[in-house]
């Protein structure tokens, strides 16, 4: 139902609202929009290019693309805008609308609200009939997103293409399915093998690039004797790796991993979310490093890692942002990147996570009746743990010596997000359920 879903009525509302908001910025009226493979964004990613046009803005489509790929496309075309359609990770009935600015970067949330604005008092208004906006569509930014990576100067080609990796890949039958196979072959990867690469937006599986959710790849990996698996979600802005022996290499290493090729050719600041794993501090900190955290959010990564000039940063679920070729989430560039560092160590993936602190994240949810006060939740709470070092810019963290403890409000849902990592998982299971009990007596 409109209102209640992304439904056609809420496509024309909201890309309505978003047009006339990135008029008013005057940055121009050239939007990129780009989609999954998820079998309702060809009818979405075709209603809202007609909706741009009837602001008389001027649409250029890339048809079935990345994220990354649409943030680039922004930035090479000097455009005031992006849509990307897609909703991540989440199933296939799901569909959603991510809005870029002028950078080729997520709208911040001050501007997200006042685009709900618009949409909710309807204020926009449509061009006349010989002012309507143009149509083109452009499928070569993918070519074009693949050279810039390999354009990079950490990017070491020839070390990638003389190593001769072979590589298991599991696209989710999505975006994914079509890039990576293409960045690999790129990159001098020629012993690709494939699952779940066919774009049809019929998932094979969870399409959130988790172990529960790779087990096909992991098989994969290992009757072929793989280098190493890759993963991604539908848009292709979360990377998960598979090591030599089939084992998950762990959503929140890969940030480490790349994190440590950056650094160790450009010393700098690093930066990760507030719920992402010390081990990055901890890797930091070993190199003499500054490190920062955020409030959750690739927006709020970004606002960290630009105000401390940081060389690499980004989200623990596989998130890599590397600045020096756009600030956005790119499965692709950290593709590149851990291949460039294998290549040069010359060891396996399973070596290479030996050298990282062991930590183990658990993730819980507390359900709330909606009449609660998470405000008196929260300050209550903030007082039971004398020992921690609380951090409240998004929700509350609490951090003891050996572990942490994440709780924070969902926007969406009346729960509580529980976070909890530590050296093991006795230990982080046993923060959770703590945090769960006393969350219920305060409650009570």
């Amino acid at each position: 139902l409109p209102g209640e879903s992304l439904s056609p009525v809420d496509v024309v509302q909201l890309c309505s609202a978003f047009g006339s908001w990135v008029l008013d910025q005057g940055k121009g009226k050239t939007l990129v929009i780009g989609r999954d493979a998820r079998k309702s964004g060809d009818m979405v990613s075709s209603i809202a290019a007609s909706t741009f046009t009837g602001l008389g803005i001027d649409v250029i489509d890339l048809g079935l693309s990345t994220t990354p790929t649409v943030e680039m496309a922004v930035i090479h075309k000097k455009a005031a805008g992006g849509v990307i359609i897609t909703a991540s990770h989440n199933p296939g009935n799901w569909n959603a609308l991510k809005f870029l600015n002028h950078h080729g970067e997520f709208i911040s949330p001050e501007a997200g609200k006042e685009v709900l604005d618009l949409a909710e008092k309807n204020r926009f208004e449509y061009a006349e009939v010989d002012r309507l906006g143009s149509f083109s569509f452009e499928a070569e930014h993918l070519d074009k997103h693949i050279e810039s990576i390999k354009a990079l100067d950490l990017v070491d080609f020839t070390k990638i293409k003389d190593h001769g990796f072979r590589v298991a890949v599991d696209g989710v039958n999505s975006s994914g399915g079509l890039a990576i196979p293409k960045l690999l072959f790129a990159l001098g990867v020629t012993e690709i093998v494939e699952v779940n690469c066919d774009p049809t937006g019929e998932f094979a599986h969870n399409p959130e690039p988790l172990p529960e959710n790779l087990q096909e790849l992991s098989a994969l990996v290992k009757e072929h004797k793989c280098d190493l698996g890759i993963s991604v979600d539908p848009d292709v802005d979360r990377l998960a790796l598979i090591d030599e022996n089939g084992n998950p290499f762990g959503e929140e290493y890969t940030l480490v991993a790349v994190a440590d090729y950056v650094t160790s050719k450009t010393p700098g600041s690093v930066v990760s979310n507030m719920s992402s794993s010390r081990a990055l501090r901890d890797l930091a900190e070993s190199k003499g490093l500054d490190y920062s955290s955020s409030p959750v959010g690739e927006v709020h990564v970004v606002r960290e890692m630009k105000s401390v000039s940081a060389v690499i940063g980004g989200e623990g679920n596989g998130g890599i942002i590397y600045p020096e070729l756009h600030y956005g989430r790119d499965a692709l560039v950290g593709v590149a990147l851990i291949l460039s560092f294998l290549a040069e160590k010359d060891v396996s993936m399973s070596k290479l996570k030996e050298g990282y602190a062991p930590y183990v994240i658990v993730k819980e949810k507390f359900e709330l009746e909606p009449e609660k006060d998470l405000n008196v939740v929260f300050e209550k709470i903030r007082n039971i743990y004398p020992d921690a070092t609380i951090d409240d810019r998004d929700g509350l963290k609490f951090d003891f010596n050996d572990s942490w403890a994440h709780l924070r409000r969902s926007n969406t849902e009346p729960i509580i997000r529980i976070y909890t990592e530590a050296e093991n998982d006795d230990r982080a299971l046993e923060l959770a359920e703590m945090v769960k009990r006393d969350l219920l007596k305060l409650i009570n």
